[in-house]
């Protein structure tokens, strides 16, 4: 589990094919000192397992779920990415409840620059924005965001200049891509209405 809040950032070192799935490294020097082989880490929002350290490299394998399901598969040397190690018992919680599972991934569809800060409307699926509501908790590439406003086809967060130095939130472009995970209190609640809904309601006058 993890909250959203970004520690740091790492650069893509290496990605190497592992049979079906890919060895991801990054470089990290903030981080790596203090994670051990086995430890979970949100990268980019996907929650993955270290399984290797070196100095201030870290590494994890991707299967075909993380591979097609998120953007991890796609990234290049020396692109920079969100990285949270795992929330421990008694540490404050500044962001929201992130599991690290992704939901889908999103794309930039507008960005509106007001000097340090930040407009951004991200294009989503209708499944996926079901799951959404104004001033409810969206994580995007792993960051912990208020949603400002959500359409049909799209959703807004406003970024501070917080965010936008100390995330790779700040390089988006119109056009590029971000992992998506909609709050899990929101799936739970769908989950159960929809269960609800498919209940067959029994003709007036039928026993219980």
């Amino acid at each position: 589990m993890f909250t959203g809040i970004i520690q740091t950032t790492g650069r893509v070192s290496r990605l190497a094919p592992l049979g079906a799935g890919i060895r991801l490294a990054l470089e990290t020097r903030e981080l790596a000192p203090g994670l051990r082989v086995g430890d979970s880490v949100c990268v980019a929002g996907c929650c993955l397992t270290v399984v290797e350290t070196d100095g201030s490299r870290i590494g994890f394998d991707m299967g075909e779920e993380t591979i097609g399901r998120t953007t991890l598969g796609r990234r290049r040397i020396g692109d920079r990415i969100n990285l949270e190690s795992s929330l421990r018992a008694g540490d404050p919680l500044g962001g929201h409840f992130v599991t690290g599972h992704i939901d889908g991934v999103g794309r930039l569809a507008r960005r509106d620059d007001h000097g340090d800060w930040s407009d951004c409307w991200f294009s989503a699926s209708p499944a996926l924005l079901r799951q959404m509501a104004s001033k409810g908790s969206v994580a995007v590439d792993g960051v912990s965001l208020t949603l400002v406003e959500v359409g049909s086809d799209r959703f807004s967060v406003a970024l501070i200049p917080h965010t936008l130095a100390v995330t790779t939130l700040g390089e988006l472009r119109v056009g590029d891509e971000v992992n998506l995970e909609t709050d899990v209190l929101a799936k739970y609640i769908e989950r159960q209405l929809g269960l609800r809904d498919s209940v067959p309601v029994p003709p007036s006058g039928s026993p219980s």
